[in-house]
């Protein structure tokens, strides 16, 4: 394991960090962490992207054991918090339209408008929610040496929600994050109440922030399922 994929685990570990599921997700080697180039560049986009497809493709959606996927880069490590979330959306957009030329669709379980309180990140055909990290977050919590881009799948959090599970587990790790940064993350709220693209790059928005995303349909005739992706 290279240096910043051990300083991530260690980041993880730390009594501080408030997710406890990230800390189960670790306990139980079900981090996928991929150490890639500059978050400004899209140099690292198609590596991204395939690593991302076949982490999507091996999700089992009926799995007790929550599953991340992490793309850690190596910079820049001097970019604000305005300038990070630039760079967040346009690697998002990115890997979106790597999956339009491949003729992935959207999920069908969220929507792809990013101002709609259903929107979650399609890729690989899975949805995501999207957690950004970076040296100079304002919150804590978010606040890792690299810039870092985490996917959680959002049919994961729709399985602990059917079992029980994410209830608590949510106030635990708003409890924890509170406790951290001194006050509540005013940008925490549930998928269906408000747009999650808000709370993407942990930047503090208000309500007439717009995301910088713009969804792009698959040409028709193009579509493919996702075991065809994997064959």
């Amino acid at each position: 394991m290279t240096d910043i994929l051990q300083s991530f685990c260690s980041f993880i570990e730390s009594a501080e960090f408030p997710c406890v599921g990230a800390k189960s997700a670790l306990a139980r080697d079900a981090l996928t962490l991929l150490a890639v180039g500059a978050i400004d560049s899209p140099a690292s986009d198609v590596e991204i992207h395939r690593a991302l497809n076949a982490f999507s493709a091996s999700l089992d959606p009926d799995s007790p054991i929550v599953r991340s996927f992490v793309a850690i880069f190596d910079g820049p490590d001097g970019l604000g918090e305005e300038a990070f979330e630039t760079a967040l959306w346009n690697r998002l957009q990115s890997l979106h339209n790597l999956d339009v030329v491949s003729g992935q669709a959207w999920s069908e379980v969220v929507n792809a408008d990013p101002d709609s309180p259903h929107f979650s990140l399609s890729i690989g055909g899975e949805p995501f929610f999207v957690i950004g990290l970076h040296p100079h977050a304002s919150r804590p919590a978010r606040r890792f040496e690299k810039p870092a881009l985490v996917f959680n799948s959002h049919l994961q959090f729709e399985k602990l929600r059917a079992d029980g599970r994410f209830e608590k587990m949510k106030e635990i790790i708003r409890t924890r994050d509170a406790a951290l940064a001194g006050d509540i993350n005013p940008m925490l709220d549930d998928h269906g109440d408000a747009s999650e693209a808000r709370q993407y790059s942990g930047r503090a928005v208000d309500e007439d922030w717009k995301c910088p995303f713009a969804p792009q349909d698959v040409v028709p005739g193009k579509e493919k399922t996702r075991q065809e992706d994997v064959a």
